[in-house]
């Protein structure tokens, strides 16, 4: 069955491009090349390859997106739309690093964590745009005019092309990862982790620095400091100072957090702490956090003779860097020294910096709560409203089996090893899911004799618990509960009044009347006057 196509509908013809063997080889490439070969092989070659794939992949899509947008624009202002746009941006963001900067802020807001770097060189590429437009021409001679293929195209193409383009490749982010000496010159390793691949281990990990005036700047070690750093065993958890050994200090496994000892180590008290809750603020203006209390934490540390007299120690704590206490007894987080990956020098955060333009995944968090006790909530009142109008029970059943499976799933994203993944997750499975359940409940009572007014008071309830559960999760964002743990509890109690409405709205449906609705009687047949009684009418 053909569908109707205007002289204007472009979808036909901009679906078969986006589907034209080229353009699906260029999204097979993308997305190995971003997510296999580059964390495998990093280079040049593969650097070029997603450039070039990039450029076929992209307008297509753009010109099949315009014309779902816009439905009477013609194929051909749609493909050169796409082609010109996507040629033109690729041109200014690889030649400005302003471009570039701004590009990678706004792809962050739209696709998780992502870095765009200005790189001329990566104009080469630009002739693929070439390719691209020759598929163009080879497809719109065979438009997709069938009505299914159409659906079928955009269900099977159309995702996977939208997430190869707006994904990047792994982004990497630094981490402290030990300590050591070196011919008596204090050295610091520092590595990376990425989204796609482990986080570092072990200092083999990393990169070494080595400073030779006490820590106050810092150079890549030489070959054979690199190999005789790497060849030592692991950092010290505890050290103490050379000069006095009744001093020590010690690294505590799980917590931002260091202890001092002035009797040589029997009895302990706290030197430097960030508290667990500040330490979960960082965590969550922090994207791909991982396990919060194995990368957020204190691994080692080294004491060494400051050159002033007393003594200085040095601490490495994975994604927050290192901290360094000075010569006169104050700590400071000092960010990551030496030649860190990225650039990433400079001081850390400020601790309570955050807010909800800096969490950058938990406002979605909290809304996806919010919808999902609030769907739970809607499914409840459907569930018994169906029972009461004498309906089947596995309507409910149903429903409050999609909204168990949107919750726990949601519960297991809340970590947010994979921000992306979790970006994804709550986008397209979680929130969707809770929402077709709760739509599916609210209107099937309505053929078991629930009335408009059980409709509205059922639509007010769900509004009232998403209110009421956004209340501490807004003030989570904030802040203040500063735990999560404290904001989703008191998310969850906010539920109750919701479930106890649902409850009593079941009122509403009366068993009689879902009868009579699906089984109306009809009044009895009143004899005709003008014919004798017992006579059949003629």
């Amino acid at each position: 069955m053909s569908g109707p196509e205007t002289p204007h509908d472009g979808a036909p013809r901009t679906l078969a491009w986006l589907c034209h063997p080229t353009t699906l080889l260029a999204l097979v490439v993308l997305v190995v090349n971003d997510h296999v070969l580059k964390p495998a092989l990093p280079g040049l070659v593969t650097g070029k390859l997603s450039d070039v794939a990039g450029l076929v992949l992209a307008p297509p899509l753009v010109a099949v997106l315009l014309t779902l947008v816009v439905p009477r624009m013609s194929a051909r202002s749609a493909a050169l739309v796409g082609l010109v746009s996507v040629g033109a941006g690729f041109a200014v963001v690889k030649s400005s690093g302003y471009a570039a900067e701004l590009a990678s802020s706004v792809w962050t807001v739209l696709a998780g964590a992502s870095l765009v770097r200005a790189d001329p060189t990566d104009l080469l590429a630009v002739p693929a745009l070439g390719l691209a437009w020759w598929s163009w021409t080879r497809s719109r001679r065979r438009p997709v005019r069938q009505r299914t293929a159409r659906l079928v195209r955009l269900l099977v193409v159309l995702p996977p092309a939208v997430l190869a383009v707006a994904a990047t490749s792994a982004v990497h982010y630094p981490y402290a990862i030990s300590t050591a000496f070196v011919d008596g010159h204090p050295a610091v390793s520092v590595g990376s982790g990425t989204d796609l691949t482990p986080w570092p281990t072990s200092a083999t990990d990393g990169r070494w620095s080595v400073s030779d005036d006490l820590g106050a700047t810092w150079q890549e070690a030489d070959l054979d400091e690199q190999r005789r750093l790497s060849s030592q065993s692991a950092g010290q958890r505890q050290a103490c100072v050379p000069a006095d050994p009744r001093r020590c200090y010690r690294a505590v496994a799980g917590h931002l957090r260091v202890e001092q000892s002035d009797d040589g180590g029997t009895t302990w008290h706290v030197a430097w702490e960030v508290s667990d809750a500040q330490r979960e603020d960082l965590a969550r203006r922090s994207w791909s956090p991982g396990d919060v209390d194995r990368h957020f934490a204190s691994r080692d540390l080294i004491v060494y003779p400051a050159g002033s007299g007393g003594h200085e120690v040095l601490v490495a704590n994975g994604r927050d860097g290192f901290v360094h206490r000075w010569s006169d007894g104050g700590w400071r987080r000092v960010g990551f020294l030496g030649d860190a990956y990225l650039g990433a020098r400079g001081a850390p955060p400020e601790l309570g910096s955050g807010g909800p333009a800096r969490r950058q995944l938990d406002l979605l968090l909290a809304v996806a709560l919010a919808l999902t006790l609030g769907s739970m909530v809607t499914v409840l009142a459907g569930h018994l409203a169906i029972l009461r109008g004498r309906g089947p029970g596995w309507w409910g059943f149903t429903g409050g089996l999609s909204v168990l499976l949107s919750g726990t799933l949601l519960a297991v994203v809340w970590g947010r090893d994979d921000d992306t993944d979790t970006f994804m997750a709550l986008l397209f499975i979680i929130v969707p899911m809770g929402f077709l359940a709760a739509t599916a409940l609210l209107v099937r009572p309505r053929y078991q004799g629930a009335t408009p007014r059980w409709t509205r008071r059922t639509l007010s309830t769900f509004l009232l618990t998403v209110l009421l559960a956004g209340l501490p999760l807004i003030g989570w964002l904030y802040g203040t509960p500063a735990r999560t743990r404290s904001a989703v509890t008191l998310a969850l109690l906010a539920a109750i009044p919701g479930l106890w409405l649902a409850v009593r709205n079941a009122r509403l449906v009366g068993a009689p009347r879902a009868y009579e609705r699906r089984h109306p009687v009809r009044p009895p047949t009143v004899p005709d006057p003008s014919y004798p009684a017992g006579l059949p009418p003629r």
